[in-house]
């Protein structure tokens, strides 16, 4: 049965019962009649027909709760990831075209694919690549653009902003309606939030549209939608040219919007005390996303928002996402015709509303308190983002690609230190503190990294330069507590300084050496038994040791358990 479990995770949902459902189809209510009039919005954020935003909230969000571990998140369209289709789109094709619709879908499929295939072979830490710093930068470079893209239809601007900055002329109606949409939906936020206040300011607004004839006005409208399921969308099979320009996209797209995943779960794993399955999230909101394009819809991710009030109406298992896909269904069939006469100022409003949290400037100055180098990292990625822009993925390539470098770079640049004692016992830098030798004619070191190929040249140059300025040395002693793991070069280059001090004369002390570490160089016959080397369990052995001459020849040389 666990075996089933592992690749159906629906089969370990709890049975339910009368209470359980209960609580489950109120929280369902309150996300789908949230995610209607959002998925209308999202998808003309992404620059897809309207409706495509109502299908991306049906069959996505059934396969991503059946075969996901977190089965509270609410999926389907997203802010972030509509932005990046129309950012990646833009040049290729008109949007809200036929062909536009084609390449949204095999963004979806590609994206699918990708996640389903890296959760497959268990690379969720790929996760790792992307730090807080650039996701934070990318994030609100990216609200500020959606803000960006969002104030035409808001302001009722009908031209484009060249010609309306020659000649400013707004819509008053359509301003009038943006405006009270965004002040009523900041107010139904902070008063109470799972009340489902989106969608009775968007049925007030079509009332009130219809009433006022906004239409016949100048106002743009939402229009007519088509009724009932999605038809099987089958696209084209694509050129080699155009699978190329769409292969950067996909990674973006699947990379960040696993990261919205991912923002999400970590915090609902937490609060329910459990581990949270990322390769097993990667098959759900995969499966998702092809679900979403074969649907003729756009890549869809999990909604920190709407994840939010889930769990905020009570939501407890995957009952819950189940209940909303029968009122986003219901929906389809009986609702569209009332989002006709909705402004679209008002779905405007709702984007606006769901982004401006993400505006934080005053993380840019934690972080800067923090690390001045992520600091600059963070700045870097949302200046790049910005002028990128509609290519917004160089913004987070640009982010990934300085912090790996960054890694790089710490990695082959490992912190050595000369140890010496301090007055509360402890060794530390000696330089630092200002501390005197722990012994005379004694270099004693600390590496606090790995003895790989990467630090071994660092490691070799401490101690060939010390010796070079200290042609009286004696000891050299290496607590080695930090080196947790050695390959094939830190052998040899161990192997090479041993021969090295063995012919100047030089004993080498080795306090705390790890197991791992300690079997490779034994497999090496590196630590053979010499009165030339000294190896030692504690540090404190060490210490007294050096500190007493007399007793070197009595500390052991042999193997011993190290744990």
């Amino acid at each position: 049965m666990k075996r089933l479990q592992r690749w159906f995770p629906f089969l370990s949902w709890p049975r339910p019962d009368a209470a359980l459902l209960r609580s489950e189809a109120m929280a369902g209510l309150a996300v789908g009649l949230m995610v209607i009039p959002q998925g209308v919005a999202y998808a003309a954020l992404a620059g897809m027909p309207l409706v495509t935003g109502i299908y991306a909230s049906m069959l996505p969000a059934l396969l991503a709760v059946l075969f996901s571990s977190s089965v509270q998140l609410s999926v389907g369209p997203t802010a972030l990831s509509c932005l990046l289709v129309s950012a990646s789109l833009t040049g290729l094709a008109e949007p809200g075209s036929a062909r536009w619709v084609e390449l949204a879908v095999w963004l979806a499929l590609l994206s699918g694919l990708l996640q389903v295939a890296l959760g497959l072979m268990r690379f969720g830490w790929l996760l790792n690549l992307v730090n807080a710093p650039v996701l934070m930068a990318f994030t609100q470079a990216a609200a500020l653009l959606i803000i960006g893209s969002q104030l035409r239809d808001l302001l009722g601007i009908q031209l484009s902003w060249e010609p309306w900055l020659q000649a400013p002329a707004l819509h008053g109606p359509s301003l009038a309606f943006g405006l009270a949409s965004l002040a009523l939906l900041q107010l139904a936020r902070r008063w109470k939030p799972a009340f489902p206040s989106v969608l009775l300011i968007v049925l007030a607004s079509a009332a009130l549209s219809w009433a006022l004839d906004f239409e016949a006005g100048g106002g743009q409208v939402v229009g007519t939608l088509p009724q009932g399921l999605p038809a099987l969308y089958w696209p084209a099979r694509p050129e080699l040219s155009t699978l190329t320009q769409l292969l950067l996209p996909t990674l973006i797209i699947t990379l960040v919007s696993f990261l919205e995943t991912a923002s999400s779960a970590k915090v609902d794993s937490e609060r329910q005390g459990k581990r949270w399955n990322q390769n097993q999230d990667l098959i759900g909101q995969g499966l998702g996303k092809l679900a979403s394009g074969f649907s003729g819809a756009f890549p869809t991710s999990s909604s920190f928002s709407r994840s939010a009030l889930n769990l905020y109406a009570g939501a407890r298992t995957g009952w819950a996402t189940l209940f909303s896909v029968v009122v986003v269904f219901g929906a389809l069939l009986v609702f569209t015709p009332v989002l006709r006469h909705v402004p679209q100022a008002v779905l405007a409003a709702i984007v606006l509303v769901a982004v401006l949290g993400l505006i934080k400037p005053r993380e840019f100055a934690r972080l800067w308190r923090i690390s001045r180098v992520e600091a600059v990292i963070a700045g870097v990625t949302f200046a790049v983002t910005l002028l990128a822009a509609p290519r917004l993925y160089w913004g987070v390539l640009a982010g990934v690609l300085m912090a790996l470098s960054r890694f790089v770079f710490q990695r082959l640049r490992p912190r050595i230190i000369e140890v010496g004692q301090h007055p509360d016992g402890s060794l530390r830098d000696r330089l630092l503190w200002k501390l005197p030798p722990l012994a005379a004619h004694t270099y004693a070191l600390r590496m606090d990294a790995a003895l790989d190929f990467a630090s071994a040249a660092d490691f070799e140059r401490a101690i060939i330069e010390y010796l070079a300025r200290h042609p009286d040395t004696q000891q050299v002693c290496l607590f080695a507590q930090p080196i947790n793991r050695i390959d094939a070069t830190g052998v040899e280059l161990f192997a090479k300084l041993v021969r090295q001090l063995q012919t100047r004369h030089i004993r080498l002390h080795i306090s705390g050496i790890k197991l791992p570490v300690e079997q490779a160089l034994r497999r090496a016959d590196c630590l053979r038994a010499s009165p030339q080397l000294a190896l030692y369990r504690t540090d404190a052995e060490a210490l007294t040791a050096l500190q007493r001459p007399g007793r070197l020849a009595d500390m052991p040389c042999d193997p011993w358990p190290v744990i």
